[in-house]
């Protein structure tokens, strides 16, 4: 844990022009919004355009996962992102900058440009018989149209789900399926690096033959590269933009009608489809991923101080926490010493950061998401759910109260939400991360307490991993975990045991991760693979992660208790096995 504190720094963010000053208003604030959490939110909602307005601000059930925000408001979050800056003279002010896989192709959007396009693809997704309620699959790269597309869904109400472009056919067709879409927006080919033939049509293709919800696919032209194109069923983007006109007034949606469907991984393997809603108060942000800075980082200063840095005004890191030698690289060479970090905490489901600093008032320690923002009340609880107070303290990272970003349910699987987040520990929502904070009430994450890995800032469920290795044909049994990995952060190390008969070999080993860049896509690759006759399980059947973990780590001396093992020399195997 570092013991470096950094003060905000004036000549990089102007402290005069921020809304929050100083630490002593930051803990005035947040004081309030804590103490009047109604007050706080409906303040806030004021800055929303709303067409009604809410009949009570929260009511929610942290035992039953019964979670609503503003009942009885009605609202549109595109109008709310578009047209009322274009209302409000701002029409000529620049919305998106998009770059491209080479810096040299670029474009730029002004509100009043934007509003057009969303308008116009507003119009093709409802000739094309998409209503509200309905649901639309985005399986695109971040081009321009993958902003529009769920713009556009917002504007008529329908229900946009966006799918990780590097994921596989079967990754896109069970999260089709899940949700049930009924049309998929993809593109010819994929752009990155050298590249402009990596596979989403066909992809998408193999996706849809088993996606029997799907009515229509919208390609986007990306690369001009020849696909596989459906006459009966697919439509190029341009050419239904061409036909499209441009106007189409937003949907009038009641606050806790679904937004947007976004999966992440779970410990079981089947990923949750987390529901937002239109009273989402979001903002978007550009922001490093820390496995992105550890990358970086090793290829040296000169790629970074041959730049001009004076316009920078703080960095930013999201993903997974930042180690205190990335913080000090950033800060210290990419920074110059000046800029503030913003190093955040969140979570898909929390559909928001639970914990940041503030540029202008937060003291800053290298590693540490710092404080809670204004209106997220976290605790610290121990193995029997008793909140654990003073400081320093170690524990379940939970928060006590409910927010607006927090997700309402996982799509089609109530029970599982509840499981999820809600019943280890009654009456509070678990982050399924484990904490400490410090003597000086700083908070720092200290990774997953669950079967999740963070690898490369996206979370993988190892049950989804193990089972997209057991579909090779040589595999009997395995078990995934993580390690520590120096630039994906965490690292995917799989043990392996192989059916009789069967024999480890190179062959074997990639045909593995084939296996699992088929089912999930390259992000679940693994890096290790240790062959093994057998692995620690309990009298009972129960494979002792603890233990794999230890070994994967090197961190042979404290694998602790094993006579609990059915073999207790399986574990002797592994170690003399270790990759």
């Amino acid at each position: 844990m570092a013991n470096n504190v950094f003060p905000p720094a004036e000549t990089a963010y102007p402290i005069d022009n921020a809304h929050i000053d100083s630490l002593e208003a930051y803990q005035t604030q947040y004081a309030e919004s804590i103490q009047d959490p109604e007050a706080f939110w409906a303040t806030v909602a004021e800055r929303l355009t709303w067409y009604q307005k809410w009949d009570t601000v929260r009511d929610y059930d942290f035992v039953n996962g019964e979670i609503k925000w503003f009942e009885g408001g009605t609202l549109n979050a595109c109008y709310n992102c578009l047209d009322r800056h274009v209302e409000a003279g701002h029409g000529d002010a620049t919305a998106i900058i998009w770059e491209g896989n080479s810096p040299s192709e670029d474009k730029t959007f002004s509100y009043s440009e934007l509003l057009t396009e969303v308008k116009k693809f507003a119009n093709v997704l409802k000739a094309e018989g998409v209503e509200k309620g309905d649901r639309v699959c985005i399986y695109l790269q971040m081009v321009p149209e993958l902003a529009i597309a769920m713009l556009a869904c917002a504007r008529i109400g329908a229900v946009h789900s966006i799918v990780f472009g590097a994921f596989s056919a079967e990754s896109l067709r069970d999260r089709i399926n899940d949700s049930a879409c009924k049309m998929l927006i993809t593109q010819d080919t994929a752009m990155r690096g050298p590249r402009s033939d990596i596979p989403m049509k066909a992809n998408a293709d193999a996706a849809v033959a088993e996606c029997p919800s799907i009515e229509k696919v919208v390609v986007v032209e990306r690369t001009g590269d020849t696909v596989d194109f459906n006459t009966s069923r697919d439509i190029w983007w341009h050419e239904a933009m061409a036909d499209a006109e441009a106007a189409c007034e937003p949907e009038v949606m009641n606050a806790e009608d679904p937004l947007f469907i976004l999966y992440t991984s779970g410990s079981t393997g089947k990923p949750k489809g987390c529901f937002a809603y239109h009273r989402w108060l979001s903002r978007l942000y550009v922001l490093y991923i820390s496995t992105a800075l550890r990358a970086l980082m090793k290829e040296g200063n000169t790629w970074v101080e041959k730049y001009d840095r004076s316009t920078l005004k703080f960095l930013g890191t999201v993903g997974e926490p930042i180690k205190e030698p990335e913080w000090l690289w950033y800060y210290n060479i990419v920074g110059e010493k000046r800029c503030p970090i913003v190093d955040t905490w969140w979570q898909t489901e929390t559909g928001g950061i639970l914990m940041t600093p503030l540029p202008a008032a937060t003291p800053l320690k290298p590693g540490s998401a710092t404080f809670p923002f204004f209106g997220i009340e976290p605790v610290i609880l121990d193995e029997a759910g008793n909140e654990v107070e003073g400081n320093p303290a170690t524990g379940y990272l939970c928060i006590k109260t409910a927010w607006p970003g927090i997700m309402r349910t996982v799509y089609g699987d109530h029970e599982r939400f509840l499981d999820t987040y809600f019943r280890r520990f009654p009456g509070y929502y678990m982050t399924g991360d484990g904490v400490l904070r410090d003597e000086d009430g700083y908070y720092w994450i200290t990774g997953r307490v669950d079967d999740v890995l963070n690898v490369s800032g996206h979370r993988l469920g190892t049950a989804e991993v193990e089972g997209a290795i057991g579909q090779h044909e040589a595999v009997a049994e395995a078990a995934v975990v993580g390690y520590p990995h120096d630039i994906k952060g965490q690292g995917i190390y799989a043990y392996v045991t192989l059916m009789t008969g069967e024999s480890a070999s190179d062959t074997v080993e990639t045909g593995i991760k084939q296996a699992v860049r088929q089912h999930i896509g390259p992000i679940a690759t693994p890096d290790k693979i240790q062959f093994t006759p057998a692995l620690p399980k309990t009298r009972s059947g129960k494979i002792m992660r603890r233990i794999l973990r230890k070994i994967a780590e090197g961190d042979i001396s404290n694998l602790g208790d094993t006579s609990t093992l059915a073999d207790p020399t399986v574990v002797e195997a592994l170690v003399e096995g270790r990759r």
